[in-house]
């Protein structure tokens, strides 16, 4: 629709115009002879600017479009050395210290990375609101840093050594490995800090920050050791997330949750065969001395009836109250003591037999119900998913083929019951594909209890904002029923934890040291001894702690080991807004950047990272660390659909940026670590997204386009051709401005005033000489572009920023103002005067509008802002656009002009009712004819002030206001708009009868394809047989032939009542005239192919009627049309 009312502008005629423009859309394939040739694509110009150095934008011309490999280069490099990153970097007019501050560290991306759509939202979002407050002259720090990754890094380490030397780390040792880390770090680990650069990251790299740098880890000792000597820190055996192909416990967000809703074999590392899963296996236990008697349980994983040491039911439940208390046998472990209890939270009657398996050192509920009765934990796994001691006959085995030895075992002994479907949620280790355990072992444990509590009470009493406040439900969840949080990790990469295993030569245990061991289910001295255990910053600390703590024995017969395990990686980074300042100590940093502002990051780390940092931050600062935090959504496919490599829907943001043809894609996919099994599937979904590959968009389309899906909730589904429409509007800034540019005179001015400095009086004054409506309706849409910006990075809704620039530029800069100062700057009744104003409203428009986009799309608003009049070009400058004053709407408001925004929507619809009321008769764009419109309000005379404007981007000679109809000739086309009647004369600049003809064609066509849909739709058994959605469609389409119909008949009557009565005689003589020919010609056609039918006694009688009967059906229907259309003609005479 938008294409179309634009006809009235292209210098062609309205089908050529669409038929130019669906050519483009739609070339020609190759192959296909054409009298149009695609023109070969420019080469993007190539930029020689020397690393750090200022582009020089003067030397050579404006490119001719917008290419975003040119635009974007050289600008970061010439940013990041001049220091404009850095929070101490004034601005050029700033004369006294920064009265305001903001402060943001960045969620530090894994050292292993590499930049994904997550992360390219977050620097966006991130980077877009730095930059807002820096331009507003705030002191800004935007601390960036990456983590160490623990579990992520040390894998891939492990993979490269085996790769390329045939090693375990086991091989090379605790120190060699390391060394070997480390040295990948150096190598690879800043691969993600390069790509963040490459979107735009205004982050203080001078302060990048490593999680596993040497002052980091003095805070985690410092943290570690506080916390314990306050007993918040502590050692436990509790159930934990086992990795068994790791062999480490792992935290929840590294286990991936899967539905499974039918039996499926599923591949598990470390095994030859597939295993089963989704189904519920049922057996039975006897009863100990009544081998008569038995229970029946059921459990999805039936090894783990190894680990059994009881049977629940429900105290309330009749069939088994005779079997409370009694004891069952095991029939693979004869020693093995069970006994049936009852449990109330833990059984449910009316679910399967009523009776639960209990196994508290692998379920979580079962460990729950073994501490509320105080049962025995039997581990039965060792850490690489084996069987150990405690399985009896079954040790050494692995696990999965446990269980199928059991099940056999069990029908061999004439106890299995069978199996049955059951939907289950299984638990897969995000880093090895492996199935999760749940594994009871001594672990280092946080107390988070009180500063859970503290944490909530800081967001209900207003201290911490969380945004958007859909999360506080899932934040209030979360930390009001918060559980201890296991920090210990089986690695060797990360930081080791500061704690020491105390051995004590000669111990001798006291009774009550010995009651709790025994009720605790550990021995005295042994690793789950806590008591055996001392948290120290270094090894002579804790010397002195462990001969303090066992002081009644001879310091020489104590010796320590530190603990090999190394902390959460969610440990370090828990502590970053402050442990990158330098805390513990009381350095510069810290005083002056913590506690920050603002904390921006995905939803789903609320608990696993934002919690922690808040109860990590007030636990050891007493402070907040931040006062607000802003939740963005998760990055999906255009259809709502989790992104992943063997869907084929995952999108590198590098590839959008710097464009990849389709063979690109699909080789990445082949050489990837993605299953071969799932090639197949990946390539077609590639294939069907991007059949000609993604274009080249640049960083500045990509983040902007992210922008605009900010209004989704906690799902963004993007389309990448999103994207490659923003890239379009990159183009059309990028052709505006330069337009625009040609404007200026070689002696212009800049304007004292602007849209981010208050302006005085006389300022004023001078601004609005020669002034015309169309500048003050500009500069009016400028002050609301500046306020709606302003006010949504104030509510955090960037994308109604996004919304407010683009509309600001394409709708009302570029598709209007451009066009409406045209006449006078190139018209030759222009004053001086008015080309002047019209140039001052262009560099304030241009230099506000490059303001208000900025910290959206830094790079292409930096080359223009380098380009306009006023700027210092000299390599030596430091004037850049990100050091610019944000526009203000105080400093703007001198332009609100309500009056003239209404007056001009009003005139942009009366310019869309003339182009529509031209393109409807096909008037050519050289037509020029003037326009009424009958007004019977006074005010609606004022339109009047536009009448410029609306004669320019309408194309008509004369715009002529009546409030009296009398005074509107006859003849014209009619069209309703609002208070106004425009009436448009076509005498002259139509051929009606030419006119006419067309439309009764339209109609006619229209009517006969309504008759034959009709007819169609009449037939028997369409109603029954016919799919609903196609009756709708079908429908749909008749109504819209009949209305096309009526509305064609209506338009023909118009123009027939617009012709004089001899105009419309001569149409109808000519209309009978090319009936009769019609019908001549058709009967010639008929007797032509009559006279060419054979006797029937011809041998080739049925070859010639297959040929001919098919031609004489068509000729004797169109002369039957003739002959009604001739006969309805004379009948109208």
């Amino acid at each position: 629709t938008r294409f179309f009312l634009e006809l009235s502008r292209a210098d062609r005629s309205p089908r050529t115009w669409c038929i130019s423009y669906l050519w483009v859309t739609n070339p020609m394939p190759k192959g296909k002879k054409g009298k149009n040739k695609a023109a070969p694509a420019k080469k993007a110009p190539i930029d020689k600017t020397p690393e750090g150095k200022k582009k020089d934008v003067q030397s050579s011309p404006i490119p001719d479009a917008y290419y975003p490999s040119y635009v974007e280069a050289a600008w970061y490099e010439w940013w990041e050395k001049c220091g404009f990153f850095k929070p101490d970097f004034k601005h050029k007019d700033e004369v006294t210290d920064f009265k305001e501050k903001f402060i943001m560290v960045i969620p530090p991306p894994n050292v292993t990375g590499t930049l994904h759509l997550g992360h390219t939202l977050m620097c966006a979002i991130e980077d877009t609101i730095t930059r807002w407050h820096r331009m507003q002259g705030k002191k800004t720090l935007w601390l960036p840093g990456t983590d160490h990754a623990g579990i992520a890094t040390q894998s891939v380490v492990e993979k490269k050594l085996m790769r390329e030397k045939k090693l375990r780390r086991q091989d090379l040792g605790r120190e060699k490995f390391l060394e070997e880390v480390w040295k990948w770090k150096e190598q690879s680990g800043s691969h993600i800090c390069r790509q963040l650069r490459r979107l735009g990251s205004s982050c203080d790299w001078s302060r990048e920050a490593f999680t596993m740098d040497k002052q980091l880890n003095v805070a985690v000792k410092e943290a570690f050791c506080r916390m314990y000597n306050k007993g918040l820190i502590y050692r436990k055996a509790r159930l934990v997330n086992w990795s068994c192909k790791l062999q480490t416990a792992i935290s929840d967000i590294e286990v991936d949750k899967i539905d499974i809703e039918k039996p499926k074999m599923i591949k598990i590392p470390n095994h030859d065969k597939e295993v089963e899963f989704g189904v519920l296996h049922k057996f039975r236990y006897k009863m100990k001395g009544d081998s008569k008697r038995s229970i029946i349980v059921a459990t999805t994983r039936i090894e783990t009836m190894l680990g059994d040491v009881a049977v629940a039911v429900h105290p309330s439940d009749e069939r088994y109250k005779d079997l409370v208390g009694k004891e069952l046998e095991h029939p693979f472990i004869k020693d093995r003591k069970m006994k049936v209890i009852t449990d109330d939270v833990l059984v449910d009657p009316k679910f399967g037999t009523g009776a639960v398996k209990i196994t508290p050192a692998h379920d979580p509920n079962d460990f729950e119900c073994g501490m509320r009765h105080k049962l025995v934990f039997i581990n039965i796994l060792n850490d690489d998913g084996t069987m150990n001691e405690n399985a009896g006959p079954y040790k050494g085995m692995k696990r999965f083929e446990v269980r199928s030895k059991i099940i056999k075992d069990l029908k061999n002994l004439d106890l299995y019951e069978g199996k049955e479907v059951n939907k289950m949620v299984l638990g897969f280790c995000s880093r090895s594909g492996d199935v999760i355990e749940p594994i009871i072992r001594p672990q280092w444990w946080v107390d988070c209890t009180d500063m859970a509590r503290r944490s909530v009470e800081a967001v209900d009493k207003g201290d911490l904002e969380i945004l958007p406040k859909s999360h506080l439900s899932t934040w209030d969840f979360f930390m009001k029923n918060i559980q201890p949080w296991c920090i210990s990790r089986q690695l060797w990469w990360g930081h080791r934890i500061p704690a020491y295993f105390i051995t004590v030569e000669g111990y001798k245990p006291t009774e009550s040291e010995l009651l709790k061991a025994e009720r605790e289910g550990y021995k005295v001295g042994s690793d789950a001894d806590a008591n055996f255990w001392v948290a120290a910053r270094d090894e002579k600390e804790a010397q002195t702690l462990a001969c303090s703590r066992f002081k009644d024995y001879d310091p020489a017969s104590i010796s320590l080991r530190q603990d090999d395990d190394v902390l959460d990686t969610w440990f370090s980074s828990g502590l970053f807004p402050f442990s990158t300042m330098g805390w513990p100590e009381e350095t510069p940093d810290f005083k002056e950047f913590f506690p920050g502002h603002l904390l921006e990051t995905g939803h789903d780390i609320l608990f696993f990272w934002v919690a922690r940092m808040v109860m990590m931050s007030l636990e050891l600062t007493d402070k907040l660390p931040f006062k607000t935090v802003f939740l963005h959504a998760m990055v999906r496919d255009k259809l709502g659909r989790k992104m992943s490599k063997s869907r084929g829907n995952v999108v590198d943001p590098i590839h959008v940026m710097e464009g990849v043809s389709l063979q690109v894609l699909l080789d990445k996919i082949q050489k990837g670590n993605l299953a071969k099994a799932e090639h197949k599937t990946a390539m077609e979904a590639q294939k069907k997204d991007f059949p000609k590959g993604i274009p080249e968009c640049g960083a500045d389309a990509l983040r902007y386009g992210l922008m605009t899906y900010m209004k989704q909730g906690k799902s963004i589904n993007l389309d990448i051709n999103v994207v490659v429409s923003c890239r379009h509007f990159c183009n059309k800034l990028w052709n505006a401005t330069k337009f625009a540019l040609s404007m200026f005179s070689k002696d212009f001015k800049v304007p004292n005033t602007s849209a981010w400095a208050v302006a005085t009086k006389d300022e004023i004054k001078d601004e609005s000489v020669g002034m015309s409506e169309v500048d003050k309706w500009i500069l009016a849409k400028l002050y609301r572009a500046t306020k709606d910006c302003n006010e949504g990075f104030e509510k955090w809704e960037l994308a109604n920023v996004a919304d407010a620039c683009r509309r600001f530029w394409l709708n009302e800069f570029c598709d209007y103002y451009l066009e409406m100062v045209k006449p006078i700057m190139y018209g030759k009744d222009s004053t001086e005067e008015q080309k002047v104003a019209v140039q001052r409203t262009l560099y304030i428009c241009i230099d506000g509008g490059l303001r208000l986009l900025h910290p959206l799309m830094p790079f292409v608003t930096e080359e223009l802002y380098q380009r306009i009049p006023g700027r210092d070009h000299s390599p030596e400058a430091f004037d850049s656009i990100m050091l610019a004053r944000y526009p203000h709407p105080k400093a703007s408001a001198r332009w609100e002009d309500a009056q003239i925004e209404v007056l001009m929507e009003k005139a942009i619809k009366v310019i869309g009712e003339i182009r529509s009321l031209k393109a409807r008769v096909g008037m050519q764009n050289k037509d020029k004819p003037p326009c009424y419109l009958y007004v019977q309000s006074e005010s609606g005379a004022d339109i009047g002030r536009l009448s410029e404007a609306i004669k320019a981007m309408a194309n008509i000679s004369d715009v002529k206001i009546s409030s009296d109809q009398k005074k509107i000739p006859k003849g014209c086309l009619l069209a309703v708009c609002g208070e106004y009647e425009v009436s448009l004369p076509i005498e002259g600049f139509v051929d009606l009868p030419k006119l006419c003809v067309g439309y009764e064609k339209k109609m006619d066509d229209a009517v006969n394809q309504a008759a034959d849909l009709k007819a169609k739709m009449s037939k028997p058994n369409y109603m029954t047989k016919t799919p609903e959605a196609i009756k709708q469609k079908n429908s749909s389409k008749l109504e819209g032939f009949n209305v096309s119909a009526k509305s064609y008949e209506e338009s023909l009557k118009m123009f027939l009542g617009m012709m004089s009565v001899e105009s419309r005689k001569r149409l109808h003589e000519s209309k009978i005239a090319t009936a009769k020919a019609g019908v001549a010609k058709s009967s010639a056609d008929v007797k032509k192919l009559t006279d060419q039918i054979p006797a029937k006694e011809d041998p080739k009688y049925k070859k010639l009627m297959h040929k001919i009967e098919p031609k004489l059906k068509k000729a004797k229907m169109l002369l039957n049309k003739f002959q009604k259309r001739l006969a309805t003609l004379e009948a109208m005479s």
